[in-house]
């Protein structure tokens, strides 16, 4: 029997349920879909607004509150109320650790390369699962405002971001129920909605410029043929609306003469200043003047002092302009067209000044806060096949990966990626002096490669014997036009190399794919779980390693007590280790960290000093 879905909203018949566009973004999300009237729609659930803050709150149950709702905790309960958590995706705590003090809450430090977990509470959360709760807000508002299930969605990310990061993105929509058709970049999503690049016969090179509330990035994309080719990206993560707050905020500090400690004690205070801020320069878009008051304190401000204070911001926005098109190889003359993305380009200043730079007026009469979900949404539509004018490109059925520690399956090339596709990754040893490593291929969509379905597997072999972590081999795969698979390992330090060749999509039915895709999704909480489970018992099985070799490598710059103590926390992860609770785990692992990282700092300054002098500590 056939399935035939209904819009209960619009009473019109659908040919395949509806896949919706998603803007996951680091200070607000949304989701859009295309009406009956065959046009990009955002929703607008319940008269809730269009904008979903990205904030998820934990409350002492772990219950999670998610959008507006959570952003209220922002000042009451800062420790447990998770903000900008699109910044932490795919990364590692290396890789924030000179930001951290913009976060209020805690970020885990291991002092490893492994992804970063962050603390409410008790319970230790990935990035993945808080944006996991943002999606499924976003899957929520959707179902209830179109009255059907929505279990599809293309989701947009900056083009900046790297594999680990749009994998991570992946796993998010997996984990809030969301089969993620496609992910795509924001700019090309902006293209999209501007009805730029949906005729293939178009030839054009387009300079897409997007400050949101927290981030900045500009790119420069050639578009031909229906497709989207990045040539250059440039901005700064850390730039955005909220530096024109604060400019403002310390104005109005400055010239009432607020003492600046008394203040910063003072959180409703100073987040009602804040939000006096951001209504300032709202305000300022359409009018000269703004001049309002706070108990005693006068919030009063005019276009010129409003253009003097975010000038030197604004000015770094078009300095990344100008590098984006150096390295495009490109001057501002061979742009046809710029967008503008982004919630703080309705700032006249800001408008002038990328008009000045780029010598051409903007595009901007789209909203430029759901440009970009609109634009997703136009790009589910072409997904769903219902645009008949333009020609999907061949894309892979399923994901393609290998076999990490504990049995974890390493997403490298995800599904409906267009073929032909090469991408890559970095892995390390996890053994000193391990000079083989099994490379294990397989392709499927669950979390655990027993899951799925193996196709290869072959050994790199002669690695030089080094201290685990040392060795850097990049995996890369390459899929052609056919589907044959093309697996290369390489030891960058000693140039050691193996390769393979695979057909991936022999033997698969169009059923057995569905059913791969179907089960994914059923299981991907469990699924998940059990990942972070693995996961935390590698990390901790790894750090007892490094702890117990340590204290037997440097006991004699060791106190006695320092070493039982260290003991002790030691014996505390091991029984840890046996509970098969991963928050347990973690928390012993961090309380390890916490205690050793003293001393051992202490050891290696010690350890440098002594080879300074020409002497080596072992």
């Amino acid at each position: 029997m056939a399935k035939i879905s209904i819009n209960l909203a619009t009473g019109s018949f659908q040919k395949e349920e509806i896949i919706v566009g998603i803007d996951l973004g680091t200070t607000n999300s949304l989701v859009a879909f295309i009406n009956p009237d065959k046009n990009p729609q955002v929703i607008n659930d319940s008269g809730k607004g269009i904008l979903v803050p990205s904030v998820v709150y934990f409350n002492n149950q772990n219950e999670t509150v998610v959008g507006n709702e959570a952003k209220e905790f922002l000042t009451t309960d800062p420790s447990n109320t998770i903000f900008s958590v699109k910044r932490l995706l795919g990364r590692s705590y290396k890789d924030v650790a000179e930001h951290k003090d913009i976060f209020s809450y805690k970020i885990i430090d291991d002092d490893s390369d492994s992804l970063v977990k962050i603390q409410a509470g008790n319970r230790f959360y990935t990035p993945i699962e808080l944006s996991a709760e943002i999606l499924k807000e976003l899957k929520a508002r959707a179902e209830h405002a179109l009255k059907t299930p929505v279990n599809r969605a293309v989701i947009t990310v900056p083009a900046y971001f790297n594999d680990s990061q749009r994998q991570a993105t992946r796993d998010a929509g997996k984990l809030a129920g969301l089969d993620v058709m496609r992910i795509v970049n924001e700019p090309t999503a902006a293209s999209l909605a501007y009805g730029i690049g949906l005729d293939p016969s178009q030839q054009k090179t387009i300079a897409v410029y997007d400050l949101g509330g927290g981030t900045f990035d500009v790119s420069i994309l050639q578009i031909q043929n229906g497709i989207f080719e990045v040539l250059a990206t440039n901005g700064n993560t850390y730039l955005g609306g909220d530096d024109f707050d604060r400019a403002i905020l310390n104005h109005w500090i400055e010239k009432n003469n607020l003492d600046i400690k008394v203040l910063s004690e003072d959180n409703i205070l100073m987040q009602t200043l804040r939000l006096q801020a951001e209504a300032a320069k709202k305000a300022l878009s359409t009018q000269n003047l703004y001049n309002e008051k706070v108990g005693e304190i006068w919030c009063t401000l005019d276009n010129q002092t409003f253009e003097q204070l975010i000038s030197a911001k604004v000015e770094e926005t078009i300095t990344a302009c100008k590098n984006a098109l150096k390295d495009a190889d490109l001057t501002a003359s061979d742009i046809d067209e710029v967008i503008l993305v982004g919630g703080s380009t309705r700032t006249p200043f800001v408008k002038q000044a990328v008009e000045d730079f780029f010598g051409k007026k903007p595009q901007d009469n789209i909203n430029p806060d759901e440009v970009v979900a609109l634009g997703a949404a136009i790009q589910a539509d072409v997904l769903a096949g219902n645009r008949s004018d333009i020609l999907l490109l061949d894309v892979t059925p399923l994901s393609l990966g290998i076999e990490t520690m504990g049995g974890l399956m390493d997403v490298i090339i995800a599904r409906n990626s267009k073929v032909p596709t090469k991408a890559g990754r970095q892995y390390t040893t996890s053994v000193d002096g391990q000079v083989n490593m099994k490379i294990s291929v397989y392709q499927g969509e669950r979390d655990l490669v027993k899951e799925n379905r193996k196709l290869a597997e072959f050994d790199l072999k002669g690695i030089p014997a080094m201290p685990a972590g040392l060795p850097k081999v990049d995996i890369n795969f390459l899929l052609n036009a056919d589907g044959i698979l093309t697996v290369q390992a390489i030891e960058l330090r000693s140039g050691v190399k193996q390769e393979i060749e695979i057909t991936p999509s022999y033997g698969l039915s169009d059923d057995t794919v569905e059913k791969m895709l179907l089960d994914s999704i059923e299981h991907a909480k469990s699924d998940v779980e059990q990942r972070m489970l693995i996961e935390a018992r590698s990390e901790g099985e790894q750090l007892l390693y490094t702890a117990e070799r340590f204290i037997e490598k440097h006991a004699e710059h060791l106190t006695a007590e320092e070493i039982a103590k260290t003991k002790v926390h030691i014996e505390a992860l091991k029984s840890a280790l046996a509970t098969q609770e991963k928050d347990t785990i973690l928390k012993k692992a961090d309380e390890l960290n916490e205690f050793t990282r003293p001393f051992a700092e202490r050891v290696m300054d010690a350890a440098i000093s002594t080879a300074m002098k020409g002497k080596k500590i072992e």
